[in-house]
């Protein structure tokens, strides 16, 4: 384990109303933004569902049980120690509690009994508290935010709007709107009154919840100050982005990962998982699947569902999901496009202690940064080098054409928009990240390394990003890939548009060939060995209409890492990205067509 500098280490234990979660975090610089998590560990106790314990009454709350406190508290003194373990500094420490301890009859007994014994006061979170910080993590998980944003805990759920741009972070003035919706509460709710409904089907009570939660969200809806450029943006694209935090959410969206394409699903992270409104609210599926599960587990004598992620006491809590997830579609017809975030108060709490310079940080580039070679960011600028820059005089041609087979000159595609700097970057500085590896392991390890590797508990990557870097990564180590591994490499393809694909696989053949020349990363300032020209062209192959790209290699002059013999093989491999067979979808599929040429144009100054 690499050594943490004490002074950036922080402590957080977040009461939740499901569970309590106990984290050690590393807010050390350049990785800080992506918030990297040293150690955590989950106690799980539900302080909502130990209140509503009585045998004899099951819906009347009673105070949490002694049985219960003493289960927190001992979790409490073993995270304690583990801190001191760690040297976490006893100020950067906070215990944090929400909702389920907030209201808890016993609150006040409850808090001084954890003071007794671990020395720790615990905070209490307000309402409005409670939400602000739900909403920083929010903007924690992803690059850049611009939506609505609900979390749902186990006695309530909140709205609100968030725009997080360039490490500015603006929502509502009046915080977030509560709302007694939460998970636990409105599963304990629905079965008071399906208990009461003799008649069976949809009673009067259950519909006039739901008319009741409707008309609260049309109301909570409305009342947001949502700034006019959001509207607008909403309005231009069909509708708002909804990002969704809270165990609740989470478990409605590893439900739906379990059913998405590519099957099974090839991306094991909730943050950043996208689904459509439609299949989000597929409510009657999603609790079938459910169901399906719980049975199957049931028979099998499992404890837990047999759905990734989905605990026996979350598929008990899908019907109430479900109920929530339709109402709430109908009460905000404007919604789009639904994001599930990782994001609670762990992140809420630590994204609120950056400055606003780290939070603007690229958080792909600041996750990779620690593995980068002392000459990343030169290597960096070689691998960019090797995209031709997009020529806006094409830019209104469609991507999605195939190339033109009917003699006519095609028009020029462009560098898909996602292969931006600090993807470019990451691959930088992975480029040597399994250089110890045998080459059977080399491209297997490389490929999982975004997924569960290396980069796997990095917050707020994309899953566009996950999967490009994987499939660079593990072009670069040559793709040898053996099954099953190799359905891997496909689903995580499918994934991705066609463009993005092709350029994957022509920049990992690049990055083979830097490799080669720089085996250990390092390039000295004034002695290059390699640079890079590349342009597109439009009079490639036998009949000289084919587009395509023409890469330039420059080398030093009688410099030996650069000679024929080390450059051969990694030249032919860029070249074939080029050949039809090797195009996204074979022959007929979509690639474009490469020439590498090969002058020893550098310079001793150069």
């Amino acid at each position: 384990m690499a050594p943490h500098s004490a002074s950036h280490l922080h402590g957080i234990v977040d009461m939740g109303s499901n569970g309590i979660r106990f984290s050690i975090s590393d807010l050390s610089p350049p990785t800080a933004r992506s918030l990297p998590t040293v150690f955590q560990s989950r106690l799980g106790v539900s302080l909502y569902a130990a209140q509503y314990s009585n045998p004899d009454n099951p819906h009347l709350r009673i105070p949490i049980p002694q049985s219960t406190i003493d289960s927190v508290v001992e979790a409490l003194r073993r995270f304690k120690i583990t801190c001191s373990d760690f040297g976490v500094p006893e100020p950067n420490i906070q215990v944090l509690a929400t909702e389920a301890t907030r209201t808890a009859p016993n609150s006040v007994e409850f808090r001084n009994q954890i003071q007794e014994a671990t020395g720790w006061r615990v905070q209490m979170l307000a309402k409005e508290m409670e939400g602000r910080i739900g909403a920083m993590g929010v903007a924690s998980s992803f690059q850049g935010v611009e939506g609505l944003v609900m979390d749902l805990g186990g006695g309530s759920t909140q709205l609100t709007w968030l725009s997080s741009h360039g490490g500015s972070i603006q929502t509502d003035p009046q915080g977030s709107i509560s709302f007694p919706y939460g998970a636990a509460a409105l599963t304990r709710q629905l079965s008071h009154l399906e208990s009461q409904d003799r008649g069976g089907g949809s009673s009067a009570a259950t519909a006039s919840l739901a008319a009741e939660m409707q008309s609260s969200f049309r109301a909570a809806y409305a009342s947001l100050s949502i700034p006019p450029a959001l509207q607008a943006a909403a309005a231009q694209n069909g509708g708002y982005t909804l990002y969704l935090s809270g165990g609740g959410f989470r478990g409605w969206g590893y439900l739906l990962m379990s059913q998405a394409q590519p099957k099974p699903y090839p991306i094991p992270i909730i943050n950043g998982f996208r689904v459509s409104k439609s299949d989000f609210q597929s409510v009657t599926r999603i609790q079938e699947i459910a169901a399906q599960s719980s049975s199957s587990a049931g028979k099998q004598g499992e404890e837990e569902s047999i759905i990734f992620r989905v605990s026996k006491r979350r598929a008990a809590q899908v019907p109430a999901v479900a109920f929530l997830v339709n109402v709430l579609c109908l009460a905000i017809p404007e919604i789009a496009e639904i994001r599930f975030c990782q994001g609670g108060v762990r992140e809420g709490v630590l994204f609120q202690r950056l400055d606003g310079e780290t939070r603007a940080l690229d958080p792909l580039s600041a996750a990779s940064a620690k593995f980068g070679s002392a000459s990343a960011c030169e290597i960096a600028d070689l691998l960019a080098d090797a995209l031709p820059l997009n020529n806006s005089k094409n830019s209104s041609s469609n991507k999605d054409n195939n190339h033109n087979r009917s003699g006519k000159r095609q028009e020029l595609e462009e560098v898909p928009a996602s292969f931006s700097r600090p993807l470019i970057r990451a691959l930088a500085d992975l480029l040597y990240e399994h250089a110890a590896l045998a080459k059977e392991s080399a491209s297997l390890a490389a490929l999982y390394a975004p997924l569960t590797g290396v980069l796997a508990s990095a917050h707020a990557i994309s899953h566009a990003h996950r999967a490009m870097l994987a499939l660079m990564l593990c072009q670069r180590w040559g793709a040898e890939l053996a099954p099953p591994h190799d359905s891997l490499q496909h689903r995580l393809r499918q994934l991705l548009s066609r463009d993005e694909v092709w350029w994957c696989g022509y920049l990992g053949k690049v990055a083979t060939l830097v490799a080669d020349v720089y085996p250990a990363g390092r390039v000295e300032t004034g002695r290059e060995r390699l640079a890079f020209n590349a342009t597109w062209a439009t009079d490639m192959g036998k009949k000289g209409v084919g587009a395509g790209v023409r890469l330039a290699v420059g080398t030093r002059a009688g410099d030996v890492m650069t000679s024929w013999a080390v450059l051969a093989d990694a030249v032919k491999g860029v070249e074939d990205v080029g050949k039809k067979k090797h195009w996204v979808g074979g022959p007929e599929g979509w690639g474009l067509r490469v020439e590498v040429s090969v002058e020893p144009s550098l310079s001793a100054t150069t």
